[in-house]
C-alpha cells in the first residue's frame, strides 16, 4: 500500500492510496489520517481530495454504510483498474497500473507490448523508468522468479534496468575505493561519500583516471572538477 499527500493549488491537498489487498477497516485509517493532517494543517488548505485505487471492486472494504457521505460527496474518488477499458487503449501510464490486474497467460505479453510503446511514446529516461516498473511487476505477478526468467518473459536484458544499473554502481564504488586506500592508505572523508554518489558512467572514467593519479590530491581534484 502507498499513502502520500501533496499540496495543490490552490489550497487543496491530495492523497492517493493504491491498496490491492482487502482491509476490512480501510476507510477508517484513510478518514482518520486525512482528518487528523487536515486538523494540523488547516492555515494551508482549503479542502482535501482522497483518490483510492483497487485492482477490482472485490478489494474494496465490504461495510461502506459508516463512510456514505465521504464516500458520494464528492471529495472522494475510487479507480477500478479493470473497469479502465483495454490496456492497449490506455494512456502508457495508466497501462502500467492496469497491467497488475490482467490475468497472468497475458501478462508478459502485454508488458512486452508497454515496453515497445515506451521506445516510441517516452524519452529515454523515461523509458528507463517503465522498464523497471514492467520488471517489478511481473516479478510480483509470478513470484519468485529468477532474472532468467524475467529477461526471457519480456524479451529484454536486465542490464537494462535501473536496478542492475545501482547494484553494479556500488559494486564499481566499492572496488574504487579499496584501489584508492591501497595505493593511499586512509582517505579524506569526503572522498568515499563523493565517489558512492557518482552515476556508473562516472564511476568507469574514475577506474580509468586513478591509474594516473600519484597522490590523494588527484583523486580530490578529479571528484572537484566532474561535480563543477
Amino acid at each position: 500500500m502507498v499513502f502520500f499527500c501533496r499540496p495543490r493549488k490552490p489550497g487543496i491537498v491530495f492523497f492517493v492510496e493504491a491498496q490491492f489487498q482487502k482491509d476490512e477497516r480501510l476507510y477508517e485509517r484513510i478518514f482518520a489520517e486525512v482528518g487528523l493532517y487536515f486538523y494540523r494543517n488547516r492555515e494551508r488548505f482549503t479542502s482535501w481530495q482522497v483518490i483510492v485505487i483497487y485492482p477490482s471492486r472485490s478489494t474494496e472494504q465490504s461495510d461502506l454504510l459508516p463512510h456514505s457521505s465521504f464516500l458520494n460527496g464528492g471529495q472522494v474518488h475510487r479507480i477500478y483498474l479493470d473497469e479502465l477499458g483495454d490496456i492497449d487503449q490506455l494512456p502508457l501510464w495508466v497501462s502500467l497500473m492496469v497491467l497488475t490486474t490482467v490475468d497472468k497467460q497475458q501478462a508478459s505479453e502485454k508488458a512486452k507490448e508497454l515496453l515497445s510503446r515506451s521506445q516510441k511514446e517516452v524519452s529515454p529516461e523515461e523509458g528507463h523508468v517503465i522498464i523497471d516498473v514492467v520488471v517489478t511487476i511481473i516479478s510480483y505477478r509470478f513470484g519468485q522468479i529468477s532474472r532468467q526468467e524475467v529477461e526471457g518473459m519480456l524479451d529484454i536484458t536486465f542490464e537494462e534496468t535501473r536496478v542492475y544499473q545501482e547494484i553494479k554502481a556500488e559494486g564499481e564504488a566499492s572496488v574504487i575505493l579499496r584501489l584508492l586506500r591501497k595505493r593511499f592508505g586512509e582517505l579524506p572523508e569526503g572522498i568515499p561519500a563523493s565517489i558512492s554518489t557518482l552515476k556508473l558512467t562516472a564511476l568507469d572514467e574514475l577506474s580509468e583516471a586513478l591509474l594516473d593519479f600519484s597522490d590523494v590530491s588527484e583523486v580530490e581534484s578529479w571528484l572537484a572538477s566532474y561535480s563543477s
